[in-house]
């Protein structure tokens, strides 16, 4: 079972955490739509199928799932866009069409999210993090925060290989007596702040923590509050950039140009 497979069941069962994790995943994974015909350019022609609740579009988390479509085996002839779900999600917003996710694939996660599933998860990850001004006076080891906060933390910086060292998460008192947690991102790339401010911001949302319970904030490994942290902070690790030779031809929405869908 893949981890939407898990997490949609979990969600079923009326776990509320494996719901957000299940709308996390959906987000940040490679969907595989389906087309009316081969894209061409950068524009994408989606089939859409007339169901009784109204038009569907269809998309697979693995190419095998997408094959049963097909001839049951390799999927050929299937014409398909390869897609992060939050453009697909974003791109279908308004105009009032449902995702069949795994249809006919016999897979666990395989439901119907209607437009307003859809709507809810684009604002989910159209949420804005606020920026403050505040003091830190003391650190502490972190306490009382969801396990889902850690594992969002590490799905989410886990994927942003070469774009910082490390995260350390730390309780914080600030000067002004106020109590919470702060997630400093440490020796992040120039240019990289602002989107993973905007990537950690989703984790947040995602977690199930209350906004205001956990700052982020940007610091060099020379800056001396550093050396504070790390003596009672958990310890998030950044991947190392790993450079893959591209393929010579890569399916459509997997060459760095998201196609717009018609």
């Amino acid at each position: 079972m893949s981890d939407l497979d898990l997490a949609y069941a979990a969600m079923q069962a009326g776990d509320e955490a494996a719901g957000l994790r299940f709308y996390r995943l959906l987000a940040d994974a490679t969907l595989f739509l389906l087309l009316e015909r081969e894209a061409e350019g950068e524009r994408v022609d989606p089939r859409v199928f007339d169901l009784p609740d109204g038009p569907v579009l269809l998309a697979y988390d693995s190419e095998e799932r997408l094959a049963v479509m097909g001839d049951g085996a390799t999927g050929a002839g299937l014409p398909y866009a390869a897609l992060p779900g939050r453009l697909i999600a974003q791109q279908m917003l308004g105009q009032g069409l449902s995702l069949g996710l795994n249809f006919g694939s016999g897979a666990a996660s395989e439901t119907l999210l209607p437009p307003e599933a859809l709507r809810w998860l684009c604002e989910m990850l159209d949420a804005v993090p606020a920026e403050i001004e505040a003091t830190p006076a003391q650190f502490y080891a972190p306490k009382g925060l969801p396990e889902a906060l850690s594992d969002a933390l590490t799905f989410t910086l886990g994927g942003a290989a070469g774009l910082a060292r490390a995260a350390l998460l730390a309780g914080v008192r600030y000067s002004d007596g106020r109590l919470g947690h702060m997630l400093a991102v440490i020796d992040a790339q120039p240019g990289a702040e602002q989107a993973l401010a905007r990537a950690l911001g989703e984790a947040l949302v995602f977690s199930g923590l209350e906004a205001g319970e956990l700052d982020v904030t940007f610091l060099g490994s020379a800056d001396a509050a550093v050396v504070e942290l790390a003596r009672v902070a958990v310890v998030f690790e950044v991947p190392d950039l790993v450079v893959e030779a591209q393929a010579e031809r890569a399916a459509p929405g997997m060459d760095g140009k998201p196609p717009r869908l018609r």
